[in-house]
């Protein structure tokens, strides 16, 4: 996906572009998502499209196993081209970087898909390459398939508890990328023959309920520090998550009154609660816009898209998010409230914020296919799309979107050479980057020299400054750890009094 920088009275306004395919879109002659595999083909030029565009963020979202909660099959799934065949999503990154100077590029990387110990060095690989152009999407899974494939056959954790392990994980991460080295440990010393100071790379000794890692950390200081932090929060747990942790915020909702009470609620707990400053934390929602220069070209557009759903995928779809197998359902029987060990907030949307909308498997499949009603909210002319994206910011307070494909590469195009203008011309999106070959923080924040987390965030004194000694350092962790989970658990107890949690 991909994020145009957006405005909203002349702040600076993050806009991610984004791969999420719906089921069947390769069926369409004009689609070329089957190009996935070529750098030459894909990669590259869907970079360079989106920095012409001035988008800020290429993100990419992931999971690494396949849906098969459908039917307790992977064929649907297979059979209609969702989410697999695919490769692994850091690699093409390298190529992007090389042939673009400002785009930023937000990965998505599951707390329970590898050691946090291996996925520091991935992250700390990309944030050097990209010269600090990289973003975390932190997920905590919601696909069975995945605990099946990489916890030895056990069970998907519950919801809750997958957010105690999300915790220490990122925690543990925070540690070896901000508080093992030194910032000026590499010092290429030659007369001492010293490549890097040993006494400046300290052991971070983590030892937690899932993780045990003594350090220290494999890779020097990244130009980031941490990279841009990304999260998904609509989950009571997730929103306390995004509160603490979030730079960019994704919120669901096919309403904007749920959309503007999932954000409220996230800038409450953060402000009151962590002390953060509301506009250190962007907030962003899904959207698949389908232009055209004629209102009846567009929906020509959108007709011919629906040709090519296949609901079969769609109903993969969404029982893979939210672990609902919707084949034990009658097609219109209507689906009542129900409790999910996937995508919590999801299905509490769908059952329980959509008063008078009838939830049945044939809505929920029609819904899913090519980004359901939020893509039918966007059809139309440039100018049209931009009226309905103007009037959802304003109703919500939203700071930018998430834009996914309907076809590849023409959606984006579209994008790029439709709407950005349009947004342009009327003071909502950026003419140009705010920070000429800036890091994604300086970009996302638009200052100059804002490449680490602001003073304001609950873990920016994580980082091993220049100036201090070890002990000095230690001693500064030590009560910095210790006045956060007192503060944490101070929050937690307020927040079940006030029905928070």
């Amino acid at each position: 996906m991909t994020e145009p920088p957006f405005k909203k009275k002349q702040s600076s306004k993050p806009k991610k572009a984004s791969g999420h395919q719906f089921p069947g879109a390769w069926r369409n002659p004009k689609d070329r998502s089957k190009d996935y595999k070529s750098l030459k083909k894909y990669w590259v030029p869907l970079a360079e499209l989106l920095e012409r565009g001035k988008i800020n963020t290429l993100f990419i979202g992931d999971a690494m196993t396949i849906y098969d909660d459908y039917q307790n099959s992977y064929k649907a799934a297979v059979g209609s081209g969702l989410n697999v065949p695919k490769n692994e999503i850091s690699i093409p990154v390298s190529a992007m970087a090389l042939v673009t100077k400002n785009l930023s590029f937000g990965l998505t990387f599951s707390t329970i898909s590898e050691h946090p110990y291996h996925l520091t060095r991935r992250l700390a690989t990309l944030d050097h390459l990209t010269e600090g152009r990289s973003g975390w999407n932190i997920v905590s899974s919601y696909l069975n398939s995945t605990a099946k494939q990489l916890l030895n056959g056990a069970p998907l954790p519950d919801h809750d508890e997958r957010y105690v392990k999300t915790e220490e994980y990122v925690h543990l991460v925070y540690k070896l990328l901000l508080s093992s080295w030194r910032d000026d440990a590499v010092v290429y010393d030659l007369e001492r023959g010293l490549f890097a100071d040993p006494e400046l790379v300290r052991e971070i000794n983590h030892v937690g309920k899932y993780f045990n890692v003594p350090g220290p950390n494999i890779s020097e200081p990244i130009p980031q520090g941490f990279p841009l932090i990304i999260q998904a929060g609509s989950s009571k747990a997730g929103k306390v998550f995004a509160a603490e942790n979030a730079e960019v915020v994704f919120v669901n909702g096919k309403h904007p009154e749920l959309i503007k009470k999932n954000i409220d609620a996230i800038k409450y707990i953060a402000v009151e609660k962590f002390g953060r400053n509301p506009n250190h934390i962007k907030f962003l929602t899904q959207i698949t816009p389908i232009l055209g220069k004629t209102h009846e070209e567009a929906e020509a557009k959108f007709q011919e898209s629906l040709k090519y759903v296949d609901l079969e995928g769609a109903q993969a779809l969404f029982s893979g998010w939210t672990g609902i197998d919707l084949s034990e359902y009658e097609w219109d029987e209507e689906l009542k409230y129900v409790k999910s060990n996937g995508m919590r907030s999801l299905v509490d949307n769908l059952t329980k914020y959509n008063p008078g909308f009838k939830v049945t498997r044939r809505s929920i499949a029609e819904d899913t296919a090519i980004g359901g009603s939020a893509t039918r909210d966007f059809i139309g002319t440039p100018e049209e799309v931009a009226d309905k994206i103007e009037r959802l910011v304003e109703e919500t307070g939203l700071d930018g979107f998430n834009f996914a494909y309907a076809v590849w590469p023409g959606t984006f195009e579209d994008i790029v050479d439709l709407l950005i203008p349009e947004l342009q011309k009327r003071g909502l999106a950026q003419t140009d980057y705010a920070v000429e070959g800036g890091t994604a923080r300086e970009n996302f924040y638009g200052i100059k020299g804002q490449t680490y987390l602001p003073d304001d965030h609950p873990f920016h004194k994580l980082r091993w400054s220049n100036g201090l000694t070890k002990e000095e350092f230690e001693k500064q962790l030590e009560e910095f750890w210790k006045e956060r989970n007192a503060r944490y658990q101070k929050v937690t107890e307020e927040l079940k009094e006030e029905g928070y949690l």
